[in-house]
């Protein structure tokens, strides 16, 4: 007999190897063709809501929806849950309800969450160069609402996430965008906040030059 894990993980073969072109991915070893099937699974559903909720965005506007708001944290939770009971499958299974609630939120907290979130899945389940690029793609959008927003935080934590992936570019807009909505504020901590984060990553940077031997105007890892 099947255990529910052994169960879950058949099923998710079965749906993702509807996506497969071939034969020819049946001659990979069983862990690669799981994670890449996977992964394609996965990008099909998000493709799909993302489609369905951008519409919907258009339709309602950009004010932020306190329900969605409350949505995409139950949702992750039920992410986070499955993550906790080591089944990594059904944890990638519910992250994109997680990601759709976020999108219907209309606000940056909620992207950047589930962002951080999948790359952590991507981590567990051996697809994080796939995680780290569609988690580029989540704080972006983060980023452009946290700008509409007028928001320190929001901008100052895409900035966090880019850092972390190591995408001086993207830091840099960042940055750009904070330092008027720091003096916006007409408050000195905003400001401070601000030139703290580039001094942190400004050491950083100089830091992996430093190691390399040369600039890295592109990631920094």
């Amino acid at each position: 007999m099947k255990t529910p894990k052994s169960g879950l993980v058949v099923a998710l073969m079965a749906r993702a190897s509807i996506l497969e072109p071939g034969e020819e991915g049946m001659k990979e070893p069983w862990s690669h063709r799981w994670s890449w099937q996977l992964t394609l699974a996965v990008a099909s559903m998000v493709a799909l809501m993302a489609l369905a909720v951008a519409l919907t965005d258009a339709v309602a506007g950009h004010a932020v929806a306190a329900k969605p708001q409350m949505d995409w944290k139950a949702q992750l939770a039920k992410v986070d849950e499955a993550v906790g009971t080591n089944e990594v499958a059904l944890a990638v299974l519910r992250w994109p309800e997680a990601y759709a609630a976020a999108l219907r939120s209309r606000h940056w907290e909620g992207l950047v969450a589930v962002g951080d979130a999948y790359r952590r899945l991507g981590d567990l389940g051996g697809f994080r160069e796939a995680a780290e690029a569609k988690a580029r793609e989540i704080y972006l959008a983060a980023l452009f609402r946290a700008r509409q927003e007028a928001s320190l935080d929001g901008v100052l934590r895409v900035a966090e996430a880019f850092a972390e992936l190591g995408d001086a570019v993207v830091v840099e807009q960042c940055l750009r965008a904070a330092r008027p909505l720091a003096e916006q504020t007409r408050d000195e901590r905003a400001d401070l906040r601000v030139r703290a984060f580039a001094e942190r990553w400004d050491a950083r940077r100089l830091e992996v030059e430093q190691q390399s031997g040369h600039g890295n105007g592109g990631n920094v890892r």
